[in-house]
């Protein structure tokens, strides 16, 4: 593998002196670069609407999501499936995160895990992983071998493998059924991919599962009427998508949730 022909390895010469630089002109050069990241974004739109149905209908024939990675690339994986139940009251078993290295390394690196790619697909298998599911690796090179292991995994049992990363010479691009690219351009610092690349990751993330649950119809408008009030704050936000869903006053919506055991649908149904 030449790392050195990968985007995300080069240097960005407008950062060579960044360790001269005034606190104010370090920051907005950081601003300056992250301005490039939505844009390289935009330029994945296509195979980020093409993740999106194909992953809708495999989960809507009851197949699970799953996003594998190394790092920060995993992190931000185990973040977005985490964020699902809450945010569209899916079971915890349909989107997972699974990170190289296992749980732990969600909060300490284990760097070296990124090159075991048989402890990555063991992961997959003791989670069932089969031909239902979708496998999404997320790796800011493309290179990462645990990464390369699950897509090829995916793709030997039939499941759908979908890549994301930020160089369009990566090699997990052949691996997969879908590859999204977004290339950013080198880091601000050399190789510290967990800036512009994590942040671009976490915009494909976030529009890849927000859309796959808007196919599935846990969008009701712009409202997520799944959601799981289960605080002060989430409580009051469910009485005003009910009040917005039904046209009934507060005190109404109140009393339905009360009566739907904070079951959003439910409480809309009740006072359809």
């Amino acid at each position: 593998m030449d790392y050195n022909a990968l985007q995300t390895e080069q240097v960005n010469k407008s950062s060579l002196h960044i360790d001269e630089m005034s606190t104010i002109d370090m920051v907005r050069l950081i601003n300056e670069e992250d301005k490039k990241v939505a844009f390289a974004v935009a330029e994945a739109a296509d195979s980020l609407a093409e993740a999106i149905d194909l992953t809708a209908a495999r989960l809507g024939k009851g197949g699970r999501l799953f996003y594998v990675g190394a790092g920060t690339s995993g992190r931000l994986g185990v973040l977005d499936a985490s964020e699902c139940p809450p945010t569209y009251g899916t079971p915890y078993e349909m989107v997972q995160g699974l990170i190289a290295g296992g749980r732990d390394a969600a909060f300490r690196a284990a760097e070296g895990a990124e090159d075991n790619a048989e402890a990555m697909v063991a992961q997959l298998k003791e989670q069932g992983f089969c031909e239902k599911d979708v496998c999404v690796a997320i790796s800011a090179s493309g290179s990462a071998p645990c990464v390369h292991g699950s897509l090829e995994y995916a793709r030997s049992i039939g499941a759908l493998a979908i890549s994301v990363q930020c160089n369009k010479n990566s090699t997990a691009i052949p691996l997969s059924d879908v590859a999204i690219v977004a290339e950013v351009g080198p880091e601000v610092i050399n190789g510290s991919t967990r800036m512009k690349a994590g942040t671009a990751t976490k915009l494909i993330l976030n529009t890849l599962s927000t859309g796959v649950m808007v196919r599935l119809g846990r969008v009701k408008g712009n409202q997520m009427v799944y959601m799981r009030p289960t605080n002060k704050k989430l409580l009051d936000r469910a009485i005003r998508i009910v009040m917005t869903q039904t046209g009934k006053d507060h005190d109404a919506c109140k009393a339905a949730l009360e009566k739907a055991d904070g079951d959003i649908t439910t409480a809309i149904a009740y006072l359809a």
